[in-house]
Parts: structure tokens; C-alpha cells; sequence
């Protein structure tokens, strides 16, 4: 995030930059200027971002994100989309029921309302219940993408699952308008901004690279920084470490 981004951030959104810009929490980008253009010509553009359900309830760390994209929908007033993917946390967490991450997805949901998003303009999906619109454009993802490329990304092995390797598409397809066809119709060309944690970045870099493939429009991302676990800043908060976190439901003797 150069000076320059920052200054014309406050020039399109004419108010000063969230302190989490101003204090380098979220810290770099592909393509920010490309949703900036786009809304100083008045043109659309969506919010995208995600929780993946491994616990009840939210840690601190969970909550960065949110915050700030609460932000960036009231500056911009601009529709968001919420992905909850208890599909992933079932193929990746060997301990998890698909029937509690689902559980777990829905418990999650009400901490991510209470952020204070428009309910006008926002949207919460589960992936197991909305598989049905998901399901066209990750067909088209899966087809564009390599299984050789898919294991160079991710690192997957032969011993992994099937399901970690049909997994990262499904993240991908809610960067494309077409994907809610209640808000966009078919229309595939809507940019996309998503606000997210630095280790997102292989999938959305895998996202836009299948998005020229397809003729759709790339997303624009912008990543923060982990938050830093109890024990110190080497490590980031983790809800399945439950000494390293602070959730959202703790009381204040926990």
C-alpha cells in the first residue's frame, strides 16, 4: 500500500483511510486501484470475503477482516457477499462432523451480523446450502485449472482427500457477479474487491488467473496481516488452540 494509494483512497471515499490502512494492518494489494477507477467512474462493484466454521464462535483475530469490511461497504455503499464454508473446514479438519461445521457455519453467522453490515446489501451463504448456484462456475473453474497446477498452489499430495483438491474452485466462483444471479443476474463482468488474511492469497491469485480464462472480471484484493496470537506475535490466533485466542464469547474471568 503506497502513500499515493492511500491519498487517493481519501480523495474517492472523501474521508480519511480506516486506521487499520493508517497503522499497516492491511498492507498490500493486486489491483485495489482497478475497483477505485471504477467507482470514481461510477460504475459498480461488490465486496466479497469469508469465515471458514471450526469453532462456535469468533476469535479476535476473525474479527479484522469484518471490521473492516464494514467499513469499506458503508464508504462505498456497495453489496457484499459473505461465504461460509463448512464444506472446507468437513474435507480439511479431520475431527469435524460435516453435520457440526454446518452448525458451526450457522453460529458463526450471527457474530457476522452483529459487525453491523446493511442488511439491504448483504448476502450470507452457506456453501453446503447454496451449492446450487456455486455449481456452474466451479465446474467451469475445475475444468480451467490443472491437477499439477492445483498441487503447485496448494502443496496437496496424493495421500490428501479428493475434496481438499475440488475445494479451492468453490472459494473462487463467489469473485464472479454471475455467481448471484438474485443481484447480478448473468452479468460476469461486475468487479469484485475481496478483504481478507495474507495466506488467502494462493486461492484468489488462482482466481484471477482462471477469470481472464473465462472472460470474467479479475477480483481486486486487499490483504491484512495475521493477528497475533496470545503467546506473542511469531504465531497468529487459532481457534482450534484455544490458549492462543480470545473468543468473542469469553467472559471476562476466561
Amino acid at each position: 500500500m503506497t502513500p499515493e494509494l492511500i491519498e487517493k483512497i481519501e480523495k474517492v471515499t472523501g474521508e480519511r483511510p480506516h486506521r487499520f490502512i493508517r497503522r499497516g494492518m492491511f498492507f498490500c494489494h493486486r489491483d485495489l486501484d482497478v475497483v477505485l477507477n471504477a467507482y470514481e467512474q461510477q460504475k459498480p462493484f461488490f465486496l466479497y470475503t469469508g469465515r471458514g466454521p471450526s469453532a462456535e464462535a469468533l476469535h479476535l483475530g476473525h474479527t479484522i477482516p469484518f471490521i473492516f469490511t464494514r467499513y469499506l461497504q458503508r464508504v462505498f455503499d456497495v453489496p457484499l457477499v459473505v461465504q461460509i464454508t463448512d464444506d472446507e473446514k468437513f474435507i480439511f479438519k479431520d475431527n469435524l462432523t460435516l453435520e457440526q461445521t454446518v452448525k458451526m457455519g450457522k453460529s458463526n453467522i450471527k457474530d457476522i451480523i452483529a459487525f453491523g453490515f446493511d442488511p439491504a446489501k448483504t448476502f450470507i451463504f452457506s456453501d453446503v446450502e447454496y451449492i446450487k448456484y456455486l455449481y456452474p462456475n466451479t465446474l467451469r473453474v475445475q475444468k480451467a485449472i490443472t491437477y499439477n497446477q492445483m498441487k503447485g498452489i496448494f502443496g496437496f499430495t496424493e495421500s490428501d482427500p479428493v475434496g481438499k483438491f475440488a475445494f479451492p474452485p468453490v472459494q473462487a466462483v463467489p469473485a464472479f457477479s454471475n455467481t448471484f444471479p438474485h443481484i447480478y443476474g448473468n452479468r460476469a463482468t461486475v468487479p469484485c474487491l475481496i478483504p481478507a488474511a495474507i495466506d488467502q492469497d494462493p486461492y484468489f491469485r488462482m482466481t484471477r488467473d482462471v477469470a481472464q480464462k473465462l472472460k470474467y472480471s479479475k477480483p481486486s484484493t486487499l490483504y491484512s496481516t495475521f493477528f497475533p496470537a496470545l503467546q506473542g506475535k511469531k504465531s497468529k490466533m487459532s481457534s482450534s488452540d484455544a490458549t492462543s485466542s480470545i473468543l468473542l464469547t469469553d467472559t471476562p474471568k476466561q
